[in-house]
């Protein structure tokens, strides 16, 4: 840089430090005229107009700095991220495939780089990448934690076991990898992990992420061995723990599906009459831990189905198309724009960044539960689009939320009362999403599911129109990449053990049941 070059980017970034956005991309805007090609530049101008809300200028920054960037690979996975943010899927795919990418002897960068295939659902060449870093010596707990994930989400459990317990040796107070361990497998008495968690629990810092991992563990562990008593005081301290460091404001949900009522009557809700040429997506919505793996796994066990896994490009298009950033799926200034979006827009930005992922096939699952928030906006948008909605007894699908570590992704689940709150209007939603546009979702019990799978994978299929395949049902059998909690349990043959589990805690219980009421 120029010394007038450099005088601008220490002020552009002094204007950030001071919160003077608009002082900020003003200095940054200057030094781009000057030097169009300066990568750094372009990132931090794109976050001063993501700061400011405006995705698609942000966009346009980061798609500007993809078409120039350097032999480096640090720069490639700051560029690659930041479109991954904005919902820029294709130009970050593109950013994978620089020559620098493949010739990199940048241990870290290539660990970054991973993460970026993760969020991208490319699990394997995630792992690849997390091997190459492995053979050039790069070492961290961290890094172990995550390529153990990557083993786990690949099937190579055996693997992923071994590498977690290497993370706890380096990383003594990771919770989250002792968590993960627990979950491999179903403890024994002459076989678990009781005294290296309590151990850790001496030490781990208190009130932190990794201190309610490791309280996570206990329960799942205790639980194993049947001492109930003790898992359920675990886990009442667990999600105590997330509870005090998260918070959960019981108006902001309750708001959120008054102002989606409100916004989206039957007349609004009509379906479209555009058409889009492309792969049929399939929405699979609901409340995590109802079943939306497993239902995944039979629809990718045909031939037509490709599976893309959980994926957040509808949100993010909803976002560019609204032209409004934010960090939660969907806000309450989102729901007041949204009588003025154009849906046809939004429908054909979402295929546009999302068919790759069918690989060629008829149609591709896009499972992400919290999407059911959604589901009218993803029915003006992509008339074609199948929806379907998992549902699982409301004791059962509560308990199982309150029993996840989901980190700061969903605070509601780590209270009683929060959790309940949470549940009611979920159902609220969905009931308006129903009465608004019938027969646009079909439900799907989960008793059902897994008590009469045949009949129910052959209702799925007819309502997504495709031809019933005795493949879909034998799920042991799928080999595809997993990227959920539930990666471990999909593995196995379909089961009924999961129903009704919560009633070994039923006194306990006791007062979320009263909560819920009789839906």
């Amino acid at each position: 840089m120029t010394p007038n070059e450099l005088a601008l980017w220490n002020e552009g970034q002094q204007h950030i430090v001071d919160g003077r956005l608009p002082a900020a991309q003003a200095a940054f805007e200057s030094l781009l005229e000057s030097n169009p090609w300066l990568v750094p530049a372009r990132l931090l101008l794109a976050s001063v107009f993501l700061a400011q809300g405006r995705v698609r200028a942000g966009a346009e920054q980061a798609k500007f700095a993809a078409f120039a960037l350097p032999d480096d690979a640090d720069t490639i996975h700051r560029v690659a991220q930041c479109l991954v943010r904005v919902g820029e899927t294709n130009a970050a795919r593109a950013c994978l495939q620089h020559p620098e990418v493949a010739r990199t002897r940048n241990a870290p960068a290539l660990a970054a780089l991973a993460h970026i295939c993760q969020a991208l659902g490319l699990h394997a060449p995630a792992l690849a990448m997390m091997d190459r870093a492995k053979a050039l010596g790069y070492d961290t707990a961290d890094f172990r934690y995550f390529r153990a994930i990557q083993l786990q989400f690949n099937g190579r459990l055996a693997e992923a076991e071994a590498e977690m317990e290497a993370c706890l040796k380096q990383g003594p107070t990771y919770g989250r990898a002792s968590l993960t361990l627990a979950r491999l497998h179903r403890q024994r008495e002459d076989s678990n992990h009781l005294d290296f968690i309590r151990a850790r629990l001496a030490s781990v810092p208190t009130g932190t992420e990794d201190h309610a991992g490791f309280e996570f563990a206990l329960y799942k562990e205790l639980e194993d061995l049947g001492r109930l008593d003790e898992a359920w005081a675990a886990l009442q301290r667990a999600n105590a723990i997330m509870h005090a460091r998260l918070g959960y404001d019981p108006a902001t949900m309750p708001r959120l599906v008054d102002g989606l009522i409100a916004q989206t009557p039957p007349s609004f809700l009509a379906a479209s009459d555009h058409r889009l040429d492309g792969p049929v997506p399939i929405f699979i919505v609901g409340m995590p831990r109802s079943g939306t793996t497993l239902l995944e796994r039979i629809l990718s066990g045909h031939s037509q189905v490709a599976s893309a896994g959980e994926l957040a490009d509808f949100p993010r298009q909803l976002r560019w198309v609204a032209d409004q950033h934010g960090h939660e799926l969907i806000d309450d200034a989102l729901v007041a724009r949204l009588s003025a979006l154009d849906y046809a827009e939004l429908g054909r930005r979402y295929l546009e960044q999302t068919q790759w992922r069918a690989e060629g096939k008829a149609f591709f699952v896009d499972k992400l539960p919290a999407n059911y928030q959604v589901a009218g906006l993803i029915r003006r948008a992509l008339p074609q689009a199948r929806i379907l909605h998992m549902s699982r007894e409301p004791m059962d699908v509560c308990f199982s939320n309150y029993r996840a570590l989901f980190g700061d992704a969903f605070a509601y689940s780590y209270d009683l009362a929060a959790l309940a709150n949470h549940y009611r209007q979920y159902r609220r939603l969905m009931a308006h999403w129903q009465m608004a546009m019938p027969g646009a979702i079909l439900d799907i019990p989960y008793p059902r599911l897994v008590q009469d799978t045949d009949a129910m994978a052959r209702e799925i299929l007819d309502f997504c129109g495709l031809p019933f395949e005795a493949g879909c049902v034998d799920t042991g059998s799928n080999r595809a990449a997993v990227a959920t909690l539930s990666s471990v349990q999909v593995r196995e043959p379909i089961h009924a053990r999961t129903l009704g589990e919560w009633r070994r805690y039923e006194r306990p219980l006791q007062p979320l049941q009263d909560l819920i009421g009789d839906l």
